[in-house]
């Protein structure tokens, strides 16, 4: 039989999953964006032109396929979970107007002066539109967040009949676990960007095209690297703090901790076992999860089987997610290491192994923060909002398991058309790279685009 909760949650999943690829993305390549506009008109240096103008179009198609696949997400709050919608309406859905107001709108509107405006306004006013656009895609990022840390840790609430109304809407945005979860998130979605521009670049060195632009965008990228990953892992600790505050059964979940015990070992690896309540084939390190989630050797955790069974996560998704993460982020540790190690010996941009590998990489970033959302949101189940409202009382009455499958079938194929259409796009803007005259690269007054995406491909393609 097919089960309309479990399809509703996979298809929601599938949505956001794919969709979240794309701010991703486009949140650190709009601040890249502003700040190479920025240096362009400090300097006036064309190396800085050359290289905003070939990442514009980039952003310009990468935001449609956003928009795209994004515009389903709120109609499944109605078709899907219309009793979490008249549940938290008076909550979430201020939240997601004032995100949809300030954010997004305001992120389009000068999106437009960012890809045609070039010669209609004095450069001021691009760098102007870009910055507006990078704060437009952090609004974004901020209003989201609010909505879901607010799910997670909900406060500055009431409830009557049987609704949640905001009793302080300061309480509400800046909840015990949105500082975390937005300097975490945002940091993770600004490692993608550096990490993808890398290995963008090690492909043009490795086949010695746009060598100047790529000396340029490898050095950056390789900085910001250097900063934001001892950052992440500064505020991954925190974050981790925080949650074992405020939800316990999640932590527990991630670390694979059944037993409540004073110097909790860190288990590196396991299978869990829910049945059971213990984990096999299990590798771990005495004391050492003490250690970094109470900064004590002796700290006690609570292990899963203080909680009951009804409240407790699933065990396996969070826990191979967190380790995903992880592993991902040390990837980007080794890479950037290696990266200062070859500029110390002047090898940078001519060392095949480390192009190559910095190439294969791309996908890091993308693959960290996809696990670090399942295994936050995975982690807070059963309930969708923490402790209060489950999973289970939010889907829509009468929904039928069939109508769901279908639904997700269908969004499935669409997003493979849309996600086909854009990434043969992305490739072969990729593959052009920047032009190699800034004439080539300016549209004249007479110009307009001819189709959609014309501005981001050029005219002559």
């Amino acid at each position: 039989m097919l089960d309309p909760i479990l399809l509703s949650r996979l298809q929601f999943a599938f949505v956001i999953a794919f969709h979240f690829l794309l701010p991703a993305f486009t949140i650190g390549l709009a601040s890249y964006i502003a700040v190479l506009e920025g240096l362009h008109v400090a300097t006036r240096k064309p190396v800085y032109l050359r290289i905003s103008m070939f990442w514009i179009k980039v952003f310009a198609i990468a935001f449609g396929m956003g928009v795209v696949s994004g515009i389903v997400l709120p109609f499944q709050f109605g078709t899907n979970w219309s009793r979490y919608s008249d549940a938290t309406g008076s909550i979430v859905a201020p939240l997601m107007a004032y995100e949809g107001l300030c954010a997004f709108f305001l992120e389009a509107a000068f999106l437009g002066v960012l890809l045609f405006g070039r010669k209609l306004v004095p450069p001021w006013a691009h760098f102007g539109a870009a910055v507006v656009v990078a704060l437009g895609t952090l609004f974004s990022a901020f209003w989201i967040l609010t909505a879901n840390s607010w799910m997670h840790t909900p406060v500055g609430y009431a409830i009557v009949d049987g609704r949640f109304v905001p009793t302080d809407w300061l309480v509400v945005i800046f909840s015990s676990s949105f500082p975390y979860r937005f300097a975490h998130t945002v940091t993770a979605v600004y490692l993608t960007t550096p990490f993808t521009v890398i290995g963008v670049v090690a492909w043009y060195l490795r086949n010695t095209r746009f060598v100047d632009d790529s000396r340029v965008m490898m050095t950056m990228g390789v900085v910001l690297a250097s900063i934001l990953v001892p950052l992440q892992a500064l505020i991954g600790d925190v974050h981790g703090r925080n949650t074992l505050e405020h939800q316990p059964q999640k932590l527990a979940a991630i670390e694979a901790i059944w037993d409540t015990r004073a110097g909790q070992p860190a288990v590196l690896f396991a299978l869990p076992d829910e049945k059971t309540e213990s984990n096999r084939f299990e590798i771990a390190i005495p004391k050492l999860a003490s250690l970094y989630l109470t900064h004590s050797l002796d700290g006690t955790v609570k292990g899963l089987k203080d909680f009951p069974k009804a409240d407790r996560p699933p065990v396996i998704p969070p826990f191979f997610g967190f380790r995903i993460m992880v592993g991902m982020w040390a990837i980007m540790l080794a890479l950037t290491v290696w990266a200062w190690w070859l500029a110390w010996r002047k090898r940078l941009f001519t060392t095949p192994a480390y192009l190559r590998a910095a190439n294969w990489a791309i996908p890091v970033g993308y693959i960290a923060v996809t696990a670090g959302w399942m295994t936050t949101e995975v982690g807070r189940q059963p309930f969708v909002v923490y402790g209060l409202l489950r999973t289970a009382d939010a889907v829509t009455p009468m929904l039928a398991g069939g109508d769901v499958l279908a639904s997700l079938l269908l969004y499935i194929a669409v997003y493979l058309v849309i996600f086909g259409a854009g990434v043969y796009y992305l490739v072969r803007v990729v593959k052009r790279g920047p032009p190699a005259t800034l004439e080539a690269r300016t549209p004249r007054l007479v110009e307009r685009p001819a189709r959609p995406l014309s501005a981001a491909i050029g005219q002559d393609s």
